[in-house]
């Protein structure tokens, strides 16, 4: 048995391969299987002179998604699906299709998420959550390079991370738990443990929001760096999103071309980023026509505004404290605003990292917590960090699915994520 990715090695041999017919068709005297593997695409051709009536009558049957071994000669060709072809003299059906439901027609989005545990053996969507793959594993490939230790937080938490309107409650033996926002807090607690550390995982809101950009459960990486304050933060971010770009332009070019993504623009994308205050956003945004006024937080049209004309990602740090989470530092040279920074793509894909230095002074800390109303004591452990050795240190989070979506040039984040969670859809 060889797989499909393989048989450039085989040229000139008779192999046998196993896996799903995509299609088949055929011309009086010679017909043809396009057969997937899971690790490539190869076309079968049978002549009617070369083959015995079994295996030509076998070929007849053959449905969508049927299960069959094909064996014969691996040909080199160049317009054959995958390069390869192979001169069938043996076909067996392992296990028959039933009529498949995903036809090469325009279906609505609906019918195919409904469908989404076949709608992932589509071309386009094979290639997408490839390209996924490669990115998550260029991310742990990134930290482990710099030394940085995984931690895996909790899915179940007391504590808020992000704000109390968007949480998923259960009930945990009588007492309140929700869905984790995010596992930065726990992370800040391993920063004296190991330095620098990061977090990979699945995080959730409720947020009633509809957009191409929102999934109710998504996942994200958050590193947290000791000693490490916002500028050191930003160019953290910068190298890693150029690190997973060159990746998946090294390594994903096939995949990419599938999903007709123009990679001229990924390959513009080199450090330094361009920085701009939020005070600076807000005046251009104005000039733009922006109704949105300093104190507000960015909305996704500002976002699109301000990346008019942009190769590059933008940082957009220093927004004002009301519009950010509590953990942020005060930036002490305008208490108004805390030191964070918002990371947008460009092509209209918006944030794809929040990121900020976090508040290290402990009665500041407490107070910001007061000031948003949440339930102190339940955050007694994180207050305990600045009790013992209180440092400066910051983190950010990045959105696994925004930064794929603007990888790939996809157009909605539910396709880059294997089964999507949204307001509506809880199925498959």
């Amino acid at each position: 048995m060889v797989e499909i990715k393989d048989l450039g090695r085989h040229t000139g041999e008779a192999v046998t391969v196993r896996g799903w017919v995509e299609t088949t068709r055929g011309h009086g005297k010679v017909a043809f299987t396009v057969v997937r593997d899971g690790t490539g695409v190869v076309q079968g051709v049978l002549v009617r002179a070369q083959v015995d009536d079994a295996v030509w009558d076998v070929h007849a049957t053959l449905s969508q998604e049927s299960l069959v071994s094909m064996t014969g000669e691996v040909k080199e060709d160049a317009r054959a699906p995958g390069g390869y072809e192979l001169g069938v003299t043996r076909l067996e059906l392992l296990a028959p299709a039933a009529e498949y439901p995903i036809q090469p027609k325009e279906h609505g989005v609906d019918f195919l998420l409904d469908h989404r545990h076949l709608w992932l053996r589509s071309s386009l969507q094979r290639a997408g959550l490839r390209v996924r793959a490669e990115v998550e594993q260029s991310i742990h490939d990134f930290f482990y390079e710099r030394d940085f230790v995984r931690i895996d937080t909790p899915i179940l938490t007391g504590a808020i991370g992000e704000h109390a309107g968007t949480l998923f409650e259960t009930d945990y033996f009588g007492e309140p738990a929700f869905l984790a926002q995010t596992g930065q807090l726990y992370v800040e607690a391993a920063c004296p443990a190991f330095r620098r550390v990061y977090c990979f995982g699945p995080t959730f809101r409720a947020e009633r929001s509809k957009t191409r950009r929102h999934l109710t459960e998504f996942w994200m990486v958050e590193p947290e760096v000791a000693f490490a304050d916002s500028a050191d933060n930003m160019r953290l971010q910068e190298d890693l999103i150029c690190y997973v770009v060159e990746r998946a332009l090294e390594r994903c070019r096939e995949e990419l071309k599938v999903l007709e993504r123009d990679t001229s623009k990924l390959e513009l994308v080199k450090t330094p980023f361009p920085r701009m205050s939020y005070s600076e956003a807000v005046e251009q945004l104005a000039a733009k026509g922006s109704e949105t006024r300093w104190g507000a937080d960015l909305g996704a049209s500002d976002e699109v505004a301000l990346m008019e004309g942009r190769d590059l990602p933008l940082f957009v740090h220093d927004y004002p404290k009301e519009a950010k989470a509590f953990y942020m530092k005060e930036n002490p040279d305008d208490p108004r605003t805390v030191l964070c920074d918002d990371l947008l793509a460009p092509e209209g894909y918006g944030e794809i990292i929040g990121g900020s230095q976090r508040e290290d002074d402990l009665e500041r800390l407490r107070a910001r917590i007061r000031e948003e109303g949440l339930p102190e004591e339940a955050y007694a452990w994180y207050l305990d960090l600045r009790r013992y050795g209180t440092f400066p240190h910051s983190g950010f989070g990045l959105g696994v699915e925004r930064t794929i979506a603007w990888i790939t040039g996809r157009h909605h984040i539910r396709e880059l994520i294997p089964f999507p969670r949204l307001m509506n859809r809880l199925y498959p």
